[in-house]
């Protein structure tokens, strides 16, 4: 899981791009932000998937 600075700064970057805009390293930076970020929360849903057990009931 990403650590809090990290979810902090997707959070300023995108707030930052709807009011003024970014420069092209920072869009850089936010698109290997997201990207890690989405790494991290497939990972962690696919283990949440994984855990499920359904159980019929007879």
């Amino acid at each position: 899981m990403l650590n809090q600075e990290k979810l902090d700064r997707i959070s300023f970057l995108a707030n930052k791009k709807k009011r003024e805009g970014l420069t092209a390293e920072e869009t850089l930076e936010q698109k290997a932000l997201r990207e890690e970020y989405l790494t991290a929360f497939r990972k962690s849903f696919r283990k949440q998937l994984d855990n499920i057990e359904i159980v019929y009931k007879d």
